[in-house]
């Protein structure tokens, strides 16, 4: 899954994208990189941000979905938002679309993902007894998120990286977003622009651990970690 974020103040600066060109030029070279999903955002979530309002936020994605459903329709697109007017607007004008929804979920957004029967990547937030009211959606297409940077701080992080092994036995996808987050370039003593490395082995390890989705800033290098773990693993059950 490769991150294309239409907005000024995400967390990594080279992420950041501006206007329909630099949208579609991205979205076609994650493509040629070996990306399966397209992601994108319009509001940041980094640490200490402040959402933009709703009427902005669509001001953003918008623009962006209707340009990669017209230039790329067949790619499989995801929409990184955590207000339920944004999705079914979202879904309504544009089509089948991924909800990636990085608040732990609501009542609301429940409604839209079962209208509109779309995959929706819930965020456990690094708290799995979350799981005890899967139950709840059993009618939903879930792929799991155990929400690494959205956990409470660091140890939180490694804490539910080191757990996540207990959510292959729900059967669902699982996704991990570690890419250059702050629980690598803090514990490390560096940037966002310098933890490539550090993701790439955050990222092999989650394979390890059940993760059948990356999703990554970097395509190309994520591409080579999955390409390494497969062939190391080819002959395992």
């Amino acid at each position: 899954m490769a991150i294309l974020n239409v907005t000024p103040d995400s967390f990594f600066a080279p992420s950041r994208l501006s206007g329909v060109a630099q949208l579609l030029e991205s979205a076609r070279r994650a493509e040629s990189e070996g990306a399966e999903i397209l992601d994108v955002g319009g509001c940041s979530t980094r640490p200490d941000s402040q959402p933009v309002d709703p009427e902005e936020e669509w001001s953003r994605v918008a623009p962006a979905l209707e340009a990669l459903r017209k230039e790329m329709p067949q790619a499989q697109l995801s929409l990184d938002t955590f207000r339920p007017e944004i999705a079914r607007r979202a879904l309504e004008e544009y089509g089948q679309v991924i909800i990636n929804d990085i608040s732990g979920g609501s009542e609301e957004m429940y409604h839209v993902v079962r209208d509109f029967r779309v995959p929706y990547i819930w965020t456990l937030r690094g708290d799995y007894s979350r799981l005890n009211a899967i139950d709840r959606l059993a009618d939903v297409q879930l792929i799991l998120d155990p929400g690494l940077g959205f956990t409470g701080g660091v140890e939180n992080d490694y804490r539910c990286l080191r757990e996540m092994d207990q959510l292959r036995e729900y059967g669902c996808p699982v996704l991990v977003g570690a890419s250059r987050k702050s629980m690598l370039y803090n514990l490390l003593d560096t940037t966002s622009e310098g933890c490539l490395s550090a993701t790439q082995v955050v990222h092999f390890y989650a394979l390890q651990h059940g993760a059948t989705i990356l999703r990554v800033h970097d395509v190309r290098e994520a591409r080579q970690t999955v390409k390494l773990y497969e062939k190391i693993y080819e002959h395992s059950k």
